[in-house]
């Protein structure tokens, strides 16, 4: 279950970091990076 909801928090972050396209805030391009980071954490099981 960790695995799955790891995928899913990456996938949600990556999605959003194509966003930073768009012009972007500080706290979101930080949000970002938390999502991939925490996601990878949960799907590697580091």
């Amino acid at each position: 279950m960790k695995r799955l909801w790891g995928l899913i928090l990456f996938c949600i972050g990556a999605g959003m970091a194509v966003k930073v396209l768009i012009p972007t805030t500080l706290a979101l391009l930080f949000f970002i990076i938390g999502l991939l980071v925490v996601g990878y954490h949960l799907f590697c099981g580091c």
